[in-house]
């Protein structure tokens, strides 16, 4: 298949070991690929070997080429250099991830739906003018300002979060990446003094608590089709929290934009400030 298969080996050594003991196979591994040769062989024991390669195939597939194919199909308008960097994310996360844990542990493997995609709605929502300069408040491990700062290479991304670790992987990652509108720093949003056009977020904390925090750094300069403010994700019932600014707080249902079911009642919440 011209599919790329990558055979995690913390998975695979039960059948390598299997084989291995009848003596029929070389194994080696190539850019964190596992090759198999196989000779002299019975045909039970092919027959056997075959099922299990199988079952282990349909498992354990790696799905980063699959996800990728859904940022794809949402955002075709995307260059091969954008491209190139989605599907690079996987890798990158998933190495950071095993060392600094900024996503859950079951929910890397669905980095793309879950995470790449979701800040991207954003890019649905708003397309920013060259030039625009975003606030990512409490980005954790980079989102949604990275996903975003692939979708506009021509606007500048700063990242904040009061937790060190998590700084360090977005840090790491823009860098591997060669997102040079990137800048990470730990800090705190209420230390923040830069000017912005927007402030974006993930379900950090309630919109009043985050328009306290994030008033003082929206610029009077207007850049974009919509005026300057807030721009966050959010999920679930959040009638309770934009009760207190009334019309002024427009909502995107993300489901009327992305097809899975995983976004149903999740939001892209404005706010002009």
């Amino acid at each position: 298949t011209p599919r790329k298969i990558r055979w995690r080996q913390g998975v695979f050594y039960p059948l390598i070991n299997r084989i291995k003991s009848a003596s029929v196979m070389s194994i080696h591994y190539k850019n964190n690929a596992t090759f198999i040769k196989l000779s002299k062989i019975s045909s039970s024991f092919l027959g056997k070997t075959m099922q299990l390669c199988f079952l282990f195939l349909t498992l354990h597939v790696d799905n980063s080429t699959i996800m990728t194919e859904i940022v794809s199909r949402y955002f075709p308008e995307f260059t091969a250099r954008q491209h190139e960097q989605i599907d690079m994310m996987m890798q990158l996360y998933r190495e950071w991830n095993a060392k600094i844990n900024v996503i859950s542990r079951r929910d890397i493997d669905n980095l793309y739906e879950h995470h790449v995609l979701h800040s991207l709605a954003i890019a649905r929502f708003v397309s920013f003018r060259p030039g625009t300069r975003l606030l990512d408040f409490g980005t954790g491990g980079g989102f949604p300002g990275i996903p975003l700062a692939v979708a506009f290479p021509e606007c500048h991304f700063r990242l904040i979060d009061g937790t060190g670790k998590k700084i360090l992987v977005a840090s790491e990652v823009a860098k591997a990446l060669g997102l040079t509108n990137v800048e990470a720093v730990k800090m705190r949003g209420e230390d923040e003094k830069g000017k912005y056009h927007f402030v974006v977020s993930r379900a950090v904390m309630p919109l009043p608590d985050l328009h306290k925090i994030v008033k003082k750094n929206i610029s009077a300069e207007q850049n974009n089709t919509i005026a300057n403010g807030i721009i966050c994700l959010k999920g679930g019932n959040i009638d309770e929290e934009t009760r207190p600014f009334g019309q002024k707080v427009k909502k995107q249902d993300i489901s009327l934009i992305y097809n899975e079911e995983w976004y149903k009642e999740k939001y892209v919440i404005y706010m002009p400030v």
